[in-house]
């Protein structure tokens, strides 16, 4: 599946060729604290595959639970994340899903570090809900 996605100002740019399959969603307190967020969902793709088309996103090196190094890719400007991808770079880069475009016709397929998970995110339907926000 081609995609295309930008961070929140527009400044940082990509297209990438991905599997629509390879969506995970992340429940690690790592990417809770990254994100602000209960989880992270993220689609992963080859790096070859993946094209910058503005400008190249800031670093930043975070050590993970085992050890490992990931570099976390995002825009210098707004602050937006994009990517992330291991130090020792493996091929595989995450494509953070709220910066796609195309972000609608890409399911998780699997959900990873679930002992982290809020206990309220399986209960969601259980909370009223509104089509824009509440004045």
């Amino acid at each position: 599946m081609r995609i295309t996605g930008q961070c929140h100002c527009g400044s940082v740019r990509y297209e990438a060729e991905a599997d629509p399959e390879h969506v995970v969603i992340c429940h690690c307190t790592d990417c809770q604290r990254l994100t602000g967020s209960p989880y992270r969902v993220t689609l992963r793709a080859k790096r070859q595959d993946i094209s910058l088309t503005g400008a190249e996103p800031k670093l930043y090196r975070k050590k993970a639970e085992k050890g490992n190094v990931r570099l976390m890719h995002f825009c210098g400007d707004c602050g937006a994340p994009l990517f992330s991808s291991a130090e020792q770079d493996n091929g595989t880069w995450g494509i953070r899903w709220g910066s796609i475009n195309e972000r609608a016709e890409l399911e998780p397929s699997v959900q990873i570090w679930a002992r982290s998970k809020a206990a309220w995110v399986d209960h969601l339907d259980a909370i009223p809900a509104f089509p824009k926000e509440r004045t």
